[in-house]
């Protein structure tokens, strides 16, 4: 990480965002002890569910042996496989007497298409490593950066993001499940030569585990350096945006 971005950052989002919830940090690392539990009690723990804790400033580390969800495994990267041909009918209309389908696409064929858009994510490292951005030490090097966000702040986040952007699409929002999101989508991004920023939570399983108009915003690393650099000199410093913060009457 840039010396003293984690110091700016937090000087900055203080000054324009007020004290709206700071991001999480995302990397994978081999420094980090994981903690193992009953794989029982965490056969369907979510991850987004899992994050709580990192949102409230604990740093949490994850791996194979502690996500209790196959999708969880494969888009953090951590299994190639996410259930065969059962998870397609999963996805989509179910087996009768076997398997309940979310209905979330239309038929498994359709789902196997789909996935095909979707390579498998292979972890670099031991875990991934999930620590709120003012829990930062040197030794961590961010390469993803997720922001909880209100529609307001998703606002900024977002106009920032294509401050220095020709094209219309410097924040995308692809379909797939919270953890996909936040670690699988940014992380195609984040080796791209063209980084984007993605939004999610539009997953109807993991909404449960946010609050109510919360969304995601995800940056790749190098794209959210730019954007910690533009702040003083973009639309934050407008009359625009001191207009809105004062019509919420609070911080955003």
């Amino acid at each position: 990480m840039k010396p003293g971005l984690k110091d700016e950052f937090i000087s900055k989002w203080n000054r324009h965002f007020g004290d709206s919830e700071l991001p999480l940090a995302v990397f994978y690392s081999d420094d980090y002890e994981v903690e193992l539990e009953d794989g029982e009690t965490r056969s369907h723990s979510c991850v987004i569910e899992e994050l709580s804790e990192a949102r409230r400033g604990e740093t949490l580390a994850l791996n194979a042996g502690n996500i209790g969800c196959r999708g969880g495994k494969r888009y953090l990267g951590f299994s190639q496989d996410i259930g065969g041909e059962d998870f397609e009918h999963f996805l989509s209309y179910g087996i009768p007497g076997k398997v309940d389908g979310e209905r979330y696409k239309k038929s498994p064929e359709l789902v196997r298409k789909s996935m095909g858009f979707a390579p498998p994510l292979v972890a670099p490292k031991s875990a991934i490593v999930f620590k709120r951005w003012d829990k930062l030490s040197s030794r961590d090097d961010p390469e993803v950066v997720v922001f909880f966000a209100t529609a307001d702040v998703l606002s900024g986040l977002f106009t920032l993001a294509n401050f220095d952007e020709a094209e219309p699409d410097g924040v995308i929002c692809p379909f797939g499940s919270g953890c996909s999101s936040i670690v699988y989508h940014p992380y195609a991004e984040h080796g791209s030569s063209r980084p984007r920023c993605v939004i999610g939570m539009f997953d109807i399983s993991a909404r449960p585990y946010v609050d109510e108009g919360v969304l995601t915003f995800a940056a790749p690393m190098s794209k959210f350096e730019r954007m910690v650099d533009n702040m003083d000199e973009s639309f934050l410093i407008t009359d625009s945006w001191s207009v809105l913060r004062k019509t919420r009457d609070k911080s955003l």
